[in-house]
């Protein structure tokens, strides 16, 4: 079930893929191993272990994507915080579904997501801007980012995230923006720090059964733990706006192409 059977080429278009996910992952705010599933898959990783082997390099990346956000002063400690509380025992139980779940079948799922939440956010895009939803002491915006509405979100991702073997970076900035109206750049921040968490129960639990070829998520992880930085610093010098159309752009029209190309 491993990756025994893939050739040079295939090793190369692994790194390449590894490069550009990380890259994308620094300016979308996500791990990136939701955009690497269908690819790795693609190239002739099998479907588990597409699935399950980007997870490793999502943590040490997102990290340090999140560093540059953080030194950027869009952090959100209140968002980070009730979204790890909530998120963590839901990915715990979506990883340990995936022993009855065939992986072939999630792929398909993570690039309908992808299109979905994509167009979501096109569509969202003209909603009012609401400023912090966590640092700021005023009682409307508090209660937009109360714990029930953080539960709302938090939840279903960390679920779909260990489901999928993602970290669930590509479901929290939708969600973030929709539900709490967060700003972009706070959305892309608190979801790079959340998913660098949900991605640890992910990988323990994929690891224990068997999912993950350490061999492929050694070769994707350092060609993607670099770019991961250079994507967020380009992220951060972009307007809010046109960061926004982008990001949702950019994620139609991914999982748009997965799932014609698949």
């Amino acid at each position: 079930m491993g990756a025994d059977h893939l050739d040079l080429v295939q090793w190369l278009l692994i790194v390449a893929t590894g490069a550009g996910v990380g890259f994308l992952g620094g300016l979308f705010g996500k791990g990136g191993s939701a955009i690497a599933t269908p690819i790795l898959a693609a190239i002739g990783v099998p479907p588990i272990i597409a699935v399950a082997s980007p997870l490793p390099a999502t943590i040490p990346g997102t990290l340090v994507a999140y560093r540059r956000y953080r030194g950027g002063g869009w952090s959100n400690p209140r968002v980070v915080r009730w979204s790890v509380a909530f998120g963590l025992p839901a990915t715990i139980v979506g990883a340990l579904l995936t022993r009855w779940i065939g992986g072939g079948s999630l792929v398909k799922v993570t690039d309908v997501v992808v299109a979905l939440l994509g167009l979501r956010v096109l569509l969202g895009r003209r909603r009012p801007a609401v400023t912090d939803a966590c640092s700021t002491g005023d009682p409307t915006v508090r209660v937009v980012a109360s714990v029930a509405r953080l539960a709302a979100v938090a939840v279903p991702v960390g679920f779909l995230a260990g489901l999928l073997g993602n970290a669930g970076g590509f479901m929290l900035v939708p969600l973030y923006l929709a539900v709490l109206r967060l700003p972009i750049k706070s959305a892309l921040a608190s979801s790079l720090a959340v998913a660098s968490v949900l991605a640890v129960p992910g990988t323990v639990v994929h690891a224990a059964l068997g999912h993950i070829d350490w061999r492929v998520a050694a070769v994707f992880g350092a060609a993607s733990i670099p770019l991961s930085s250079l994507g967020a610093r380009t992220a951060l010098r972009m307007d809010g706006g046109r960061l926004e159309t982008v990001y949702g752009a950019g994620l139609l029209l991914l999982g748009v192409t997965l799932l014609i190309v698949g």
